[in-house]
């Protein structure tokens, strides 16, 4: 499977930059890149260096809010994965503007997508020094898996520390990572299967969250029955999907050996078979985002769930 990075960021966080550090160093990743510009014409392609790359222009609209450009986006992707032996990674930079949920979305809703892409990873960008946690940038932040802390030599260390404060508020899980001129370990961003969160790489730290954002986590010894959780799961995000944000695991399932992981965004969901537990007592962990999330109701539908 062709992984993919959904690189977002508000406007000015330094995405073209990054995705110039990207495409200009040597990672060993042959990479397609789908841009989308929030506006009549797309100048972000005539801003990257790199002519190696084939870049990918999405110009009718905002990927997230107007269906021609997610319908562009799934075509460009059925395109690419026509010709999957030249590529062997996505990369998917959204607007400024984005909210980069309907964007993870789209590698739910189509089943060629869905069996050839597996996402790797959402990464946000968010600038140091002009940071304006604004609804946008919020949605940015919160369903991200990776957060690049980015123009650090640009402020002081107490405006960094309360920035990084503010955005652990919103996301309890992602690590955060400080650049300059957006560069940074791309070991850390590239290929890392953190949105698939492999190996069980789970933080079951419970923090409040602003504005109103908050997590619940949770594990269980017990396994799961796999048809009774979908079932639970399906139920849950069609009548709170609005309120949920994410939902992601690592899942011990009745009679199955490997690792199996489940994901979430808004109202898509899957569960996929990832490694094998090995030396490891099977153990499964889970963690909700979002809001009014009833602790107590969620804990017993859960374990309702086991086998």
């Amino acid at each position: 499977m062709i992984p993919v990075t959904i690189l977002t960021g508000f406007l000015g966080a330094g995405k073209t930059t990054l995705l110039n550090y990207i495409l200009t160093e040597k990672h060993g990743h042959r990479i397609a890149v789908i841009e989308n510009e929030f506006g009549d014409i797309n100048i972000d392609s005539e801003l990257v260096l790199s002519a190696d790359e084939e870049i990918f222009e999405l110009t009718n609209g905002c990927v997230c809010c107007v269906a021609t450009a997610r319908a562009d986006l799934l075509r460009i992707l059925e395109k690419l994965l026509a010709r999957r032996e030249k590529y062997d990674h996505i990369l998917v930079e959204t607007s400024g503007l984005a909210d980069p949920t309907p964007v993870a979305q789209t590698f739910f809703v189509n089943e060629k997508v869905m069996t050839q892409t597996s996402l790797d990873a959402i990464v946000t960008l968010v600038d140091a020094r002009h940071a304006d946690l604004t609804h946008e940038a919020v949605n940015q932040v919160v369903i991200a898996d990776r957060i690049i802390m980015n123009k650090i030599d640009l402020v002081d260390d107490a405006r960094l520390g309360g920035l990084e404060a503010q955005v652990r508020k919103l996301n309890a899980t992602a690590p955060i990572l400080r650049s300059s001129h957006a560069r940074v370990d791309l070991e850390n961003i590239l290929g890392i299967g953190a949105f698939h969160a492999q190996r069980g790489e789970i933080s079951l730290e419970e923090h409040e969250h602003a504005p109103g954002m908050e997590s619940r986590s949770f594990v269980f010894e017990r396994p799961f029955e796999r048809q009774r959780l979908e079932s639970w799961l399906k139920a849950l995000l069609a009548e709170r999907g609005d309120d949920i944000y994410r939902v992601k695991g690592i899942l011990a399932l009745k009679d199955e050996p490997r690792r199996h992981v489940v994901q979430a965004v808004r109202r898509m969901m899957e569960i996929r078979s990832a490694d094998a537990w090995a030396g490891d007592t099977p153990q499964s962990k889970l963690v909700f985002i979002g809001r009014a999330l009833d602790g107590a109701a969620l804990e017993a539908g859960l374990s309702g769930c086991l086998a």
